[in-house]
């Protein structure tokens, strides 16, 4: 595939196998994270090669499932940087309040 956007209906070569999917994020590079049904566990997300990649054209039956996957998944990318402030609900760097008064040891 020329070029890749959140949102686009993929078939992802796993294995000998094809397995419809949706792009979740492409963060550039070689790599994009796809929303695609495992055997095993159902509907998860997987960082795969943009090779293996092909577009379709049509919806598949899995594609609700996928499509609530994405819904529930946090923004921001996945597995994103570790340091402070860089997503949704993380804590800020620094005091989080002001120190308490101190006594003068009367």
């Amino acid at each position: 595939m020329d070029k890749t956007v959140a949102g686009d209906l993929v078939s992802v070569a796993v294995g000998r196998r094809e397995a419809d999917g949706i792009v979740f994020d492409v963060s550039g590079g070689a790599k994009v994270v796809v929303a695609l049904i495992d055997r095993a566990r159902g509907p998860v997300m997987r960082t795969v090669e943009l090779k293996d990649l092909t577009e379709r054209a049509d919806a598949g039956p899995d594609d609700h499932a996928l499509q609530m996957l994405i819904r529930r998944t946090p923004g921001g990318g996945v597995g994103g940087a570790a340091r402070a402030g860089s997503g949704p609900g993380q804590a800020r760097a620094g005091h989080k309040r002001a120190a308490m008064h101190r006594t003068t040891g009367k």
